[in-house]
Parts: structure tokens; C-alpha cells; sequence
């Protein structure tokens, strides 16, 4: 099997030779993996290693230097080895009343997206590879345009601010992809919705607060994008385990990262209780093992996943548990590659 036909047989539930292997990971160890493959482009890349990559498709909205796409200042951060861009003035951090928040001038205008090469990207793409995109997000951008701690005190104290922000959030990202699916559903196998409800111990919301904000916006992107025929891939890290039957629920098809180190989280619990439910993309630990551990200790987290969310090479596509980060030894990142190819 071709990595392309190996993640869709994995995605519709079909035998397949073995399990795939994606990777995710920052721009500093894609300097590192090229540098030691002797290659310099994506695809090339792809092909030195074997993995099978699930390759994402942005949307593409122009830019505003100093600002993201939803008007929050952004700034170089480093950490490590590592540079990113985060945003470090949320746009509606100083908005104290509704109205505030109606005349926020930086609204992403669903019109202004390039639909037209966001199609053509996506053609490409799909002629090699399984693809993933455009990135949507409910309580994520929502954060991002209010800031955490804000937003923790709006879900408590300002729902009426809550619902209306949402509104804005959820309206325009429905409208970018019901226009890019018009174009590109044939090309697209799974769009990738984004909100971390999990902290490291708990969720970061209650249950109830949920169901209130953000259960029924989930819920009606699920069905828009099953509507097209392409499949909702969902990602939140941490300790999220008693969210996953209302995302099924609401109607996701693949659920990432999987942080089983987190408490609930743990791989055989969530095997045998959704194991037939979703598909599981991700597991291999990404805070200790991956960046920190020997190449044996890969192997074994490895084969731990494997053997268990890929048990009988059915329902898991393996990757590491969110984006690999700088630092990390190349000799680990081929150890897990190459313990899933067996």
C-alpha cells in the first residue's frame, strides 16, 4: 500500500499492511530532519523517511504585519531552541460591552480568503497525499482574541459577551469553509477543527458550560463538513476524556493527540471504550520520552501504542503527541518512525 491508500483504508475501517506513521513537528526540526536526509523540500522529505503524512491544507488570508488573521498582536517568542510567533495583544482584550464587540474593526471578511488557490493547493496536494484543512477553531480563537484568564471569566461571569463573540467566530469560519468545500470537497479528506478543552489534570471548562457555549456550534460544523462527504479531524491536548463522548456525539471522526499521560487518558481505557467509535491520531509522548528519552524508550512508547490504540492494525494513525519540538534528537524521531515500520 501507497501511504495515501494506507491512512484512508485506517480512516474507513479497511485492512491495511500496517499501521501509518505521520509527523508533525516545529520548523527547527524540519531544518534538523532535512539536514540529515540531505534534502532540502517537503516532499522530498516525506519520501527519505517513508511516513505517511497527512499533509495540511491553510487557509489563505492576507496578512497584516504584527497582527493575526483576527487582529491580535503577535511577537517573536523563544523557548529553548525554539522561536514562535504568539500573540501577545489580544484584539477584544479591552472590549467591555457588546457593542465594543460589534465594531471590532478586525473581523476576517469571509470574501477577502483566496478560495481560488486554496483549491489548487489542495488539488496538488491530494494527488500524493491525504489532507487536512482549513484549521477552525471555536474557543481557541476565542482565547486568542480576548486572552485565557479573560476568557475563563467570561464562560463564569459574561455569557451574553460569550455568545455573541462566538457568534462572530462561528458565522465567518462557517462561510470560509462552505465556500472552500464548494471548490475543493473532492480534494479534501478531513477538515481540522481546534480547541483545547484539556489542561494537564482536568478540563478546562465544566461539562455544562460546554453543552451551553459550544456543544450545538460543534455540532452544526460537524454536520457541514460531513455534508460534503469529508471527514472532521479533532484535535485538543490533555486530560480531556470526559468531553470525548459528547465530541462523538457531535460527530468527529478523529480524535488528536492523545496525551495518555494525562489522568483518564490512558490508551487501553480509551480503546476499549471508543476504540470502534473514532479514529486515534498521535500517542507517542511528546513531553518526556520523544525530546528527553533514549531511542529504546521510544521504541517501547512506541510499540505501547501500537499495540494498543493500533490494536489489530485497526483505528490509530501514529504520530507524536502534538508538534515534535526543537531539540529533539533525530535518532529518537527515526526510532519511532522506523519501530512502526516494523
Amino acid at each position: 500500500m501507497n501511504s495515501k491508500e494506507r491512512i484512508n483504508a485506517i480512516l474507513e475501517r479497511k485492512p491495511v499492511d500496517r499501521i501509518p506513521v505521520d509527523l508533525w513537528f516545529v520548523p527547527e526540526v524540519w531544518k534538523d530532519l532535512c539536514a540529515h536526509f540531505g534534502v532540502d523540500n517537503d516532499d522530498a522529505l516525506y519520501a527519505a523517511m517513508g511516513i505517511d503524512k497527512i499533509v495540511w491544507l491553510p487557509a489563505l488570508y492576507p496578512e497584516t504585519p504584527g497582527r493575526t488573521q483576527w487582529g491580535s498582536k503577535t511577537g517573536s517568542i523563544t523557548a529553548g531552541a525554539a522561536s514562535y510567533s504568539e500573540n501577545v495583544e489580544p484584539g477584544l482584550a479591552g472590549c467591555d460591552t457588546l457593542e465594543a464587540v460589534k465594531a471590532y474593526p478586525y473581523w476576517p471578511d469571509p470574501e477577502k480568503f483566496d478560495y481560488v488557490q486554496m483549491a489548487d493547493n489542495a488539488k496538488r496536494q491530494s494527488a500524493q497525499y491525504v489532507t487536512l484543512g482549513p484549521w477552525i477553531s471555536l474557543f481557541e480563537v476565542y482565547c486568542s482574541l480576548r486572552g485565557l484568564e479573560q476568557s475563563m471569566m467570561d464562560v463564569a461571569l459574561y455569557p451574553e459577551m460569550v455568545y455573541l463573540i462566538l457568534d462572530y467566530i462561528e458565522k465567518i469560519q462557517t462561510e470560509m469553509v462552505s465556500r472552500f468545500l464548494d471548490k475543493a470537497a473532492q480534494y479534501v479528506d478531513m477538515v481540522f477543527i481546534s480547541d483545547d478543552m484539556g489542561a494537564q489534570q482536568n478540563l478546562m471548562m465544566s461539562l455544562p458550560m460546554w453543552d451551553t457555549f459550544l456543544k450545538d456550534r460543534l455540532r452544526r460544523w460537524c454536520d457541514l463538513i460531513h455534508s460534503y462527504g469529508v471527514k472532521v479531524f479533532y484535535h485538543s491536548d490533555g486530560a480531556m476524556y470526559d468531553l470525548i463522548p459528547r465530541l462523538i456525539e457531535a460527530g468527529i471522526d478523529v480524535l488528536n493527540p492523545i496525551q495518555h499521560v494525562c489522568p483518564g487518558m490512558e490508551m487501553s481505557r480509551l480503546k476499549a471504550e471508543f476504540g470502534d467509535k473514532i479514529i486515534f491520531h498521535g500517542g507517542v509522548e511528546n513531553q518526556s520520552i520523544l525530546p528527553f528519552g533514549t531511542a529504546e524508550d521510544v521504541r517501547r512508547e512506541t510499540l505501547d501504542c501500537l499495540n494498543t490504540l493500533g490494536k489489530d492494525k485497526q483505528g490509530y494513525i501514529c504520530c507524536s503527541c502534538h508538534n515534535i519540538q526543537a531539540g529533539t534528537p533525530v535518532e529518537n524521531i527515526l526510532m519511532m518512525v522506523d519501530t512502526v515500520k516494523g
